[in-house]
This record gives C-alpha cells, structure tokens and sequence, in this order.
C-alpha cells in the first residue's frame, strides 16, 4: 500500500470460511450461481459429445474451446468498461438473458435435429460472447454484497462454487445424455440461467450516484482503464504476478489428459478423478482461507501456494502411484484457490470504485493470455522432447516465480480507504465549453523559494502518477525563467467532459495528501492560482476570404500585378 494512501477502521474479521453466507442476498445468490455452474458443465460436455457425433474432424472439435475462449480476448476490456459505466444490476440481467437464450436456442435446433457442427460452433460462440460480458461485472456484485474483511471468505466460497460445479456437472451431463440427448443437457443449461436472472432482477440495490455528464464513450474509457494500471504499482504486480503464475500452471490443465493416457495409460474415467481431486482441494483450500488470511501475509500466501503447485506438477511428470496423485491433485486444488483467490481479493481492493470492472477485465484478459501462451510453450515442449520435462520445467518455472516478490510484492488492499477526501473546487468560467471539446489543461502556479524547488517537484513528481490514473494524457511541472520562485504544474485531458468526470469523483485521500506537503512550499499569503485552458481550433476559411487581423488593412492585388489599399 503506498505510504499516503489513508487507511480505514480494521473491521474485525470473521474466523468462519462460511460467514458470507449468513448475507441473505449473497446466499441466495450463491445458490443460484451453483446452479448456473453446473449447467454450464453440463453444456460443455453436451457440446463436445454433440460434435463428435456430428464430425469425425478433430479440427472442428478442437474449435469449440476456441470458440469459448474467443470472446474473452474480443470483449474483456470492452466489457470492463461498459460495467463501469451503466448501470451493472441492468448489465447482469441483459447477460443472463443474452446466455438464456442462446442456449435455449441451441436445445431446440438440437432436438429438432437441425444442428450443425457450424451452428454448433456459432451458437456457442455467442453463448461465450454473453459469459464475456457478463464476467467482468458478475465479479463486481461480490464487494457490493459483502463487507471487505470478509470479502476473501465470499471469493473463496465462489471458487468452490465453481469447483464443486466442476465436480459435479460433467458427471450430471453424462447421465443426461446418456439417458435422453445433449440436447436436454441444453436445455438444462438454458434453464439454468432463470435462476441467476430472478434472484438480479429481485436485487434491491442502493441507489447510485449519478452523473449529470454524457457516459463516457467505451474507447476512451477502456484507454482510462489501461492508463489506470499502468500508473498504479499495485495493480502492476497483480497482472505481473497472474501472468507468470499461469503461465507455470498452465502446464498441467494443457498436459494432465496426455499424461493420464500416454503415460499412466489410465481411462478418461481416471482423468475425471484427478479433476474432482482438485475441485475438493479447492474446497479445502475455503475451508482454511480464513485461518490461513491471520497467520500468512498475501505474499506468503501466494509463495506457499505456488511452491505447492510446482509440487503437484512434479509429481504428475512422475509419480505412478495412484493415491500419491490423488494426494498431489488435490494439493493442486487448493493451491490454485489460494492463489487465485488472492490475485482476485487484491485486484477488486486496491482501485477505486469508478475503475473497478476495467481493471477485473484487465486481470481476467491477462490470466487468460497466461493460460493460452503457456499451454502452448508446455504442449510445444512436450510435443519436442517429453511431457516430464515439460512439466518439469513449467514446475522450476513456478518455484523461480516466486522470487518475484522482492520486486512486485502484492498488497490486499483492504485497509484503503477510497472516499474523496474534500470535492474539487468548481472552476470560475467566463463560458462554458463544449464537453466533447479539448485538450484542456489546467495549471496550477506556486511560488517555491529556489532551495526548496528540488523538494517540492519531488512532491509533484508523485503527484502526476496520481493524475496519470486519473485520465491524464501530459503531465509536467516548469519553472519560469523570468522569475525563478515561480513554478507551473500542469495536466492534460482529452476532453472537457473528462476533467468534469474528474470533478465528480472529487480530490483522492492521496492526492490531498501530496497537495497540503507541495502547499506548505508556497510563499505568500495567497493560495496558489489554478486555470483551466481550452485548446482552440481555426475553423475552416475560403482561400477567398483570409482571416482579419484587427486595426490592419486588406491587400489586394491589381491587374497591374501592383498592391492598393
């Protein structure tokens, strides 16, 4: 946490991995998700089962994962920038119903026996569309619900949520097919999301706050979100840190189904059991969270998890014993919660509200590009030379990941405090401006003895970082040669609109802090000066009729080739 940053009323914590669920709504909530999660599974299995009936081509079985994972890289950050700007109970519930009936479509060409194995890929391809959508702004609903010392506990208890989907929905779809067809596991699914959408559309949420201002177009505000992380360290060594976990543990989703046949010469049956070996330990891994959150830092935590992962990698490139892997996958299980669980409590605590599903969107975008870039090192490695070794070394890959933490240490957040210390003052204006115009630049001038100038544009140097999260595309400080006390500190916005938005979201405890160390330079009586200035544009003029300039004479050219008045 930076050294400014103002630091909240610790609520006590409670020692329950379960205390979320006392929350009525998050309970029911939860309850629902389960439900959506298993027929979820239930529709992954239906589709891969439907298409090998439909096409002996494994190209086009391979396609529906990428199908799946597609929309994740097309919509993530547009997605985290739509649910920052509308309202997210509206997002959910347009999601929902988005996915609802995309698969209630899918059962019924399927049942009617009009699915192809394009239809197929299409139709999934929208339900991924809806899940991209709906992942950023799903993930935001839990910090709403829960008060922040317990927040770790309500991540947890979704991880398990998903797990025991894991567990449970692949064998449910199973029986389903077997017992009538993939398409009744879609509809299932398709169902499935009723759930979900009663319990949103039932949420009463707290009103608001609203803007009076135009909403933000999504480009510009998927550039606010991207500057956001790159100008806030924490956020920084979250994605670092997410990237190069997945890409170590990546090696195991890509390789444990080649290892179980190639290797250990085991059924898909057996496969099917390490994976709910790790869904328990992920289960395991909630039931200790919270005891776990007293003892170890975030740090430790992560450390801990990792290096137990690497484990787990080990031992699935060599053991043969059966209850040895039983043992290790579900370590991995719960190395996998802890790890993640952290990456998520500390990605949704350290930004503030406004920015918030942009930077879920940039940490989901991230942990999916570790995941995709490392499946294919680990699968090219394996494919080359032999799957021990690729395991092995995306295991020594994990253990030296860890050393990352003397550079990129994580911070929880959960002890900053994001309210607005004091509201921006209201700028004095002679006209108002068009919002969509700009740039605009406001400078602020102080008057700074010289032997104090080195001190004071540290202060400021700390400053722009603070403006640069906040929309800055220029920041600067400069000394007026003329009159060297004299110094101007500067910030660039795109727009007018923009610096409103700024307005609205008031004075950071941060930035007010920086503000009263640089004030305290200032010589004089008077507080310093603020101007807001406004980029000007020349607008178009007839060669004919060049512009004017007051108190001069026009030229105009005689036949004679001689100028007159």
């Amino acid at each position: 946490m930076p050294a400014s940053a103002s630091v909240a009323p610790a609520a006590p914590v409670s020692s329950s991995p379960f205390s979320p669920l006392r929350i009525p709504f998050f309970r029911m909530l939860w309850i629902a998700s389960f439900v959506s999660n298993i027929g979820t599974w239930m529709q992954n299995v239906g589709a891969v089962g439907l298409m090998t009936e439909l096409t002996p081509s494994p190209i086009l079985v391979s396609l529906l994962q990428t199908a799946s994972a597609l929309p994740v890289f097309l919509l993530s950050l547009p997605a985290g920038a739509l649910a920052d700007l509308v309202d997210r109970r509206k997002m959910l519930l347009l999601t929902q119903t988005w996915m609802a009936a995309t698969a209630l479509v899918l059962a019924t060409v399927t049942l009617l026996g009009f699915t192809t194995p394009w239809l197929l890929l299409l139709l999934t391809f929208l339900l991924g569309l809806g899940g991209a959508l709906n992942n950023p702004v799903w993930q935001t609903v839990t910090p709403e619900l829960v008060p922040r010392p317990e927040l770790p506990q309500a991540i947890a208890l979704n991880s398990v949520s998903f797990n025991l989907a894991r567990a449970f929905g692949p064998a449910l779809g199973g029986l389903v097919i077997g017992y009538f067809s993939a398409g009744a596991a879609f509809l299932i699914n398709g169902l499935s999301f009723l759930a979900t959408m009663y319990m949103v559309w039932s949420w009463k949420r707290e009103p608001q706050a609203t803007s009076a201002l135009a909403t933000e177009r999504v480009l510009a505000a998927i550039r606010g979100g991207i500057r956001y992380a790159r100008f806030a360290p924490p956020v920084q060594n979250i994605l670092v840190r997410g990237v190069s976990f997945t890409f170590g543990a990546s090696a195991l989703f890509a390789l444990m189904p080649a290892v179980v046949a190639r290797r250990l010469h085991e059924p898909t049956s057996f496969y099917s059991l390490l994976l709910s070996c790790m869904g328990l330990g992920a289960v395991l891994g909630a039931v200790i969270l919270p005891r776990l959150n007293k003892y170890l830092s975030i740090n430790w935590r992560v450390a801990v998890a990792t290096v137990a992962f690497a484990a787990g990698l080990l031992g699935l490139a060599f053991a043969d014993s059966h209850w040895l892997l039983y043992s290790l996958l579900t370590l991995v299980g719960l190395a996998w919660m802890l790890v993640l669980n952290s990456f998520s409590v500390g990605v949704q605590t350290v930004v503030p509200r406004w920015v918030q599903a942009r930077t879920i969107s940039l940490y989901l975008l991230t942990i999916q590009g570790g995941m995709a870039l490392g499946s294919i090192v680990w699968g090219s490695v394996a494919e080359r030379v032999d799957i021990a070794w690729a395991l092995t070394g995306a295991a020594t890959w994990l253990l030296l990941s860890t050393l990352l933490v003397f550079r990129f240490a994580l911070s929880s957040g959960e002890t900053i405090d994001f309210t607005p210390a004091r509201p921006r003052l209201e700028p004095v204006l002679a006209e108002e401006p068009v919002p969509t115009q700009g740039p605009v630049i406001v400078t602020t001038t102080y008057h700074v003895a010289p032997e104090h100038r080195q001190a004071f544009v540290f202060i400021m140097d700390q400053l722009a970082d603070i403006r640069r999260r906040e929309g800055a595309i220029r920041v600067g400080t400069y000394a007026d040669l003329a009159e060297p006390s004299r110094l101007v500190e500067y910030f660039m916005v795109e727009t007018w609109e923009e610096h409103e938005q700024q307005h609205e979201r008031g004075v950071s405890r941060e930035e007010a802090e920086l503000k009263l160390r640089a004030r305290q330079f200032h010589l004089g009586p008077e507080p310093p000066v603020i101007a807001h200035l406004l980029a000007q544009h020349a607008l178009p003029l007839s060669p004919a009729e060049p512009p004017m300039v007051p108190g001069s004479t026009r030229l105009v050219a005689s036949t004679a080739g001689e100028a007159t008045a």
